[in-house]
């Protein structure tokens, strides 16, 4: 089960991933399982990662140390994006990412046309659709400790399980509106947990270099382009059968979501070694607490959240800046789908292209500049310069390939679930913060202004985080060397 919508350009809401605080560990050193990973303290070579090739019992030893990516790439094996479909378990969660954001995407659409038929309100429809991101931040925070204190299938399948009983209960012609929007705010607090978790999990199949970065890279595109297709496929689909029709269709989307995680991906202990022990409320508020308070950590996730807060202005400004400018629906269209499509295009080519040390290089300078394109907004252009500029902005969202790397070096491995779950909950809660607030402004300043404005307020505030997150450097730097053996390789497919 994905994060419960796509990402705007300007980051992912998938979603998804220092000096120390008193508790964190410190930039210069990363942690002990990460320095031993892989390393024979004979100076033998490693040995080889356990085939992905089937569902392995659970390893009874939850060292991180001994965590192995699935499979370690040698210079006969594919590069690039070819070398991560190249490995079983990434395709079966690949699969399964892929039919439950289908699922995701057509019961959102679904619903909000139930709410309507229900009850001819257009302030509940549009409820349905707020109630995917306010759970966001409660999902996240209280129920974080879940991705690190069991084991990942096990959380997988079981989100997905979840998300399909809710939709059942959903399809039932007996429920009323307040369940259903009841149900529907459940499916947004699991949503958090779920992500978090495959995030870290991706650690565990692919390790912790490059073939992360692509993997988590392929997920993000994916989700980007549920923006371009996903609600046409839920227009036709409701064309063709009812509302509650289309919902029950997306019940075995999530069922099979499940199957593939289950069947397709190894059964690893968890991440904490403490399988149920102790409160889980206080042991996800403590691990926020830890991740939070580490200067490194904490700039890292800021880099992630503040430029996709400011970034979604214009995509919640629209269909107001299309009247404005005097364009009819066609028009609207193409500036929804500008920012998705360069998005896609530059973490493509960024992913396919660019080596590990040169995505890491870059990540800085485009995310001070990422904002800058909508700057053209303040001059009130006309409709194939709003487009230009919105699709330069989806440009800039390409410095989270590099981030991604970054995020994965800083944070420890037993608190890496909780720490990218928290960083898809918050992606999630800036973001519809970001649109609500432009909105506000909207009501008291033109729509064109408001855009620009969020644009230079944006550059601003990165441009101090930017600062930050370079005082926060360890003293080598960004780690880029080769650890699972991809980094090796100038990507190229």
């Amino acid at each position: 089960m994905p994060s419960n919508s796509p990402a705007p350009a300007g980051g992912p809401r998938d979603a998804v991933d220092p000096p120390s605080g008193p508790t964190g560990p410190s930039p210069q050193a990363p942690s002990a399982a990460r320095r031993t990973a892989n390393v024979d303290p004979t100076g033998a070579a490693p040995s080889p990662a356990r085939s992905p090739e089937r569902a392995d019992p659970i390893d009874p030893n939850p060292s991180p140390a001994l965590r192995t990516p699935a499979s370690v790439p040698d210079p006969g094996t594919p590069r690039g994006y070819r070398a991560v479909f190249a490995v079983r378990e990434f395709r079966a969660v690949f699969a399964a990412h892929l039919l439950s954001l289908l699922g995701v995407v057509v019961s959102e659409l679904a619903l909000t046309v139930l709410v309507y038929d229900l009850t001819g309100s257009p302030l509940l429809s549009a409820l349905t659709f707020a109630l995917g991101f306010l759970p966001y931040l409660v999902g996240g925070t209280l129920f974080a400790g879940v991705a690190d204190r069991y084991p990942a299938r096990r959380v997988l399948v079981a989100c997905d399980l979840i998300c399909a009983g809710c939709v059942a209960v959903m399809v039932l012609p007996g429920t009323p509106v307040g369940g259903l929007l009841a149900l529907r705010c459940l499916v947004a607090s699991v949503s958090p947990v779920f992500t978090g978790t495959r995030m870290a999990a991706l650690t565990d199949i692919l390790g912790e270099g490059d073939l992360y970065v692509l993997g988590r890279s392929l997920l993000r595109i994916v989700s980007q382009s549920a923006l371009l297709i996903g609600f046409g496929v839920g227009g036709v689909l409701l064309a063709a059968v009812s509302a509650r029709g289309a919902i029950a269709i997306t019940v075995g989307t999530f069922l099979c979501s499940a199957a593939l995680l289950r069947f397709g991906t190894r059964n690893r202990p968890a991440r904490s070694g403490r399988d149920g022990g102790g409160a889980l409320l206080k042991d996800s508020l403590a691990g926020a607490r830890t991740v939070l308070a580490d200067r490194r950590i904490r700039a890292l996730m800021l880099l992630f959240w503040l430029p996709a807060m400011f970034v979604v202005a214009p995509e919640a400004l629209a269909a107001p800046y299309a009247d404005e400018i005097g364009v009819g629906p066609a028009a609207l269209g193409l500036l929804m789908c500008a920012m998705p499509v360069g998005h896609i295009g530059a973490e493509l080519y960024a992913g396919a292209v660019l080596a590990p040390r040169l995505r890491s290089r870059i990540v800085l300078p485009v995310a001070a500049a990422g904002l800058l394109p909508l700057v053209l907004y303040g001059f009130r252009p006309g409709m194939v310069a709003s487009v230009v500029a919105l699709a330069l902005a989806g440009v800039g969202a390409a410095y989270v390939i590099g981030l991604d790397q970054w995020f994965v070096d800083a944070v420890p491995e037993e608190l890496r679930g909780r720490a990218m779950t928290l960083l898809t909950a918050g992606l999630m809660t800036v973001q519809g913060i970001g649109m609500a607030l432009a909105g506000l402004a909207a009501e008291f300043v033109p729509v064109h202004q408001v855009v620009a404005g969020a644009a230079v307020i944006g550059t601003v505030c990165t441009l101090v985080l930017v600062r930050e997150v370079r005082s926060t450097e360890p003293a080598h730097g960004p780690r880029t060397e080769v650890r699972d053996g991809a980094d090796r390789h100038m990507t190229s497919g």
